[in-house]
């Protein structure tokens, strides 16, 4: 990624990109951590998201310049991209539960259980990365050893195998498929059942006082999947011919998503819990 002359207009930009989502990340993170009227189950799950995005970047672009241990950031780089993903269906169960169980959701949504969840999460998450990426560390590599993406995602590094890596990318298919396909699904389950709930509410201001509380998480869902949608078509349908255009399309794709999260949409949401 570096020219000859020195550090790459694109490393610059990477850099950038990078520091701007540390900077939002950790500002929501810190107030967060001493605000205790956010100290609750809804934003335990908005850290998680910030610190998911924060470390995902940390894989993508800091490790480019700093490290070159490949499986470590092979692993890391996947595992927390497919977090993310869990995490909006996280937000999509918080928001289940207090729209359609109100009263309950003290009760039913505690920051004991919250942690419980996401650990469990971290748990299933690691098992589905853990044995693609054991299999690719066990192939013969006769090629290249520079992979051409910075994203270092299974693609490209099976390019450069010289064995047969059929199981592999049908395990990655089958892998993505489950984490992309299934967190989604439950987002949109969720919202069927939260837009039947909602519908059943007499006053009209208190049902868009309700939809309000979705808007936020709706837009993270939207600028997290779009651009997934978008590099898989243009990967498959090969409408960039291009590698080097294709990477730096799929780059931008999955860094930009964490800088444009609205942070402050998370803490409008949090005054409209307070209203209500």
């Amino acid at each position: 990624m570096n020219s000859d002359n020195g550090t790459a207009p694109s490393d610059n930009a990477l850099v950038i990109i990078y520091l701007i989502t540390l900077f939002c990340n950790l500002v929501l993170l810190v107030m967060v951590f001493m605000n205790p009227s956010l100290q609750n189950p809804k934003f335990l799950a908005v850290s998680v998201l910030s610190f998911h995005r924060w470390s995902l970047c940390l894989c993508l672009i800091s490790i480019t310049f700093l490290l070159e241990l490949v499986s470590l950031r092979f692993l890391s780089s996947n595992f927390f991209g497919d977090m993310e993903s869990f995490s909006l269906a996280l937000l999509a169960y918080d928001r289940l539960v207090a729209i359609c169980f109100p009263l309950r959701y003290p009760y039913i949504n505690t920051n004991f259980r919250m942690s419980f969840i996401i650990g469990g999460l971290w748990f299933l998450v690691f098992l589905l990365e853990i044995f693609p990426v054991t299999l690719a560390s066990n192939l013969l590599y006769c090629r290249s050893r520079v992979v051409q993406s910075c994203c270092c995602e299974h693609g490209p590094v099976y390019v450069l195998a010289c064995g047969d890596t059929s199981l592999n990318k049908q395990l990655v298919t089958a892998k993505s498929l489950v984490v992309l396909l299934a967190p989604l699904t439950f987002i949109v389950l969720s919202y069927i059942v939260v837009v039947f709930a909602v519908l059943r509410i007499a006053s009209v201001a208190q049902r868009w006082k309700a939809f309000n509380t979705c808007v936020t998480h709706l837009a993270l869902v939207f600028i997290y999947y779009l651009p997934v949608i978008m590099a898989y078509i243009l990967g498959n349908l090969k409408l960039i011919q291009s590698k080097d255009l294709y990477t730096a399309v799929l780059t931008v794709c999955v860094t930009l998503p964490p800088m444009l999260k609205p942070h402050h949409l998370q803490l409008k949401d949090r005054g409209t819990e307070r209203k209500s």
